[in-house]
């Protein structure tokens, strides 16, 4: 197993933590697993100095790891020049971001009259969509289709489009005309759409169903989903708020071959690993009608886009392409995968998903036995449902940190099915 060093962390303990938390926050988490105290790369440490390899990443959020220097140093340098200005304003750091996401967005470049909101969070990205395609429905187009498996976030138009029952039921009633159908089945879209296809806004889509197990859409389906939208007159929307940012070895998941490869959507939302860690998000609208799509007054935003924010998503790029990042992250994931699915442990059933955004799939419902060994041994990692593992590391994850977790494994496995 892993060393859990030990550093000092200040006088007071996990438990003392945990009591401070349950008196001061909301209930909406559960009690935290620790308190976590400071990172560095691939580490973080708790509050009485234990460290642990964050496979994980603060769900697929730290791109670059904790306390990178280049990211640290553009907020720190960005800040001291100019923190919030309000919308009734621009900054250099807004408008250089919104052209980089451009460039990145769609394969070779987004076409002449995309644009880009930012916001602060995918939740917030999902439901700037969700106007977005109201906006183009209008009263006559009154279907917004989304698949089964869907997360899409938990405000009220998010949640909507977000398929788990114990997630929607107790704001019901939802935002209305939003249709789950079955996952990755083509017959069923096709069907969706002969009957009613001229009602229907927008189909909405993760690439990579993230929540739902890490679970890839069929090859064939976006492009069929591409063509059956565009000859209905409906938006094609691209959640790519875990999968998106570099997570999968590419910029966008759906700019994989075998996923979505030539695709061209109507809408992208983004976030999560956007920022590196600094709270941003980006719905952007594609091609010559999107600047058209909200109009002044339709939407808006505070901190959206304010120049720290965007400063930091300008460092993670930056980083990104400067230290190769996208083809580390297609290494270490294949890394990963085969090296897990090849231990021939009669637990793991095998691995799936595209560069670090993986699931290790289990043969029994031991995953969150598995989640809290592996935190006792230093390593965190989630469960998804009873049977799936997530790991979402960040992109300076090393050979050598994958293949100590690979190494460990087995006795995680061993220790949660005792």
């Amino acid at each position: 197993m892993s060393d859990l060093t030990t550093t000092t962390a200040g006088e007071l303990s996990q438990a003392d933590w945990q009591a401070r938390y349950a008196g001061a926050l909301m209930n909406t988490f559960g009690p935290p697993q620790r308190i976590l105290v400071r990172g560095e790369g691939a580490y973080v440490w708790d509050a009485e100095g234990t460290r642990y390899l964050d496979l994980l990443a603060g769900i697929a959020v730290n791109s670059l790891g904790h306390a990178h220097p280049t990211l640290t140093g553009a907020i720190s340098a960005q800040l001291g020049t100019l923190g919030h200005i309000s919308n009734f304003f621009a900054s250099p750091t807004q408008i250089t971001l919104a052209e980089r996401v451009l460039d990145i967005v769609v394969d070779g470049g987004a076409p002449e009259g995309s644009r880009v909101f930012f916001t602060n969070s995918g939740t917030e990205a999902m439901e700037a969509a969700f106007k977005l395609a109201r906006r183009h429905g209008g009263p006559e187009r009154d279907r917004i289709l989304a698949l089964e498996g869907a997360f899409h976030g938990r405000s009220m138009g998010a949640l909507a489009l977000t398929h788990k029952a114990t997630y929607r039921e107790p704001f019901e009633p939802l935002p209305g005309g939003v249709e789950h159908l079955p996952f990755g089945d083509l017959r069923a879209l096709e069907a969706a759409f002969a009957d009613g296809g001229e009602r229907v806004a927008a189909l909405v889509l993760e690439p990579i169903q993230g929540e739902a197990g890490v679970r890839a859409l069929p090859p064939g389906y976006l492009a069929a989903a591409r063509e059956i939208t565009s000859a209905h007159g409906a938006l094609l929307v691209l959640d790519e708020v875990q999968s998106g940012m570099g997570r999968t070895g590419k910029w966008m998941a759906h700019h994989h071959d075998h996923i979505g490869g030539g695709v061209v959507p109507d809408v992208v939302a983004l976030a999560k690993g956007l920022g590196g860690g600094f709270p941003i998000g980006a719905v952007v609208g594609i091609g010559e009608h999107a600047a058209t799509l909200l109009s002044p007054g339709q939407h808006g935003t505070t901190f959206g886009g304010n120049p720290v924010a965007s400063a930091a998503a300008l460092a993670t790029i930056h980083v990104i392409e400067r230290d190769e990042l996208l083809a580390a992250v297609t290494r270490t994931g294949a890394f990963l995968r085969e090296k897990i699915a090849g231990l021939g442990h009669e637990l793991v059933a095998g691995t799936r998903g595209e560069g670090l955004l993986i699931a290790i799939a289990l043969t029994a419902p031991v995953a969150p036995a598995v989640a809290r060994a592996a935190l006792a041994h230093g390593y965190i990692v989630n469960a998804l449902g009873p049977d799936a593992i997530r790991l979402a590391p960040p992109f300076v994850l090393t050979r050598a940190q994958a293949a100590q977790f690979v190494a460990d494994l087995p006795a995680l496995l061993d220790e949660a099915s005792a």
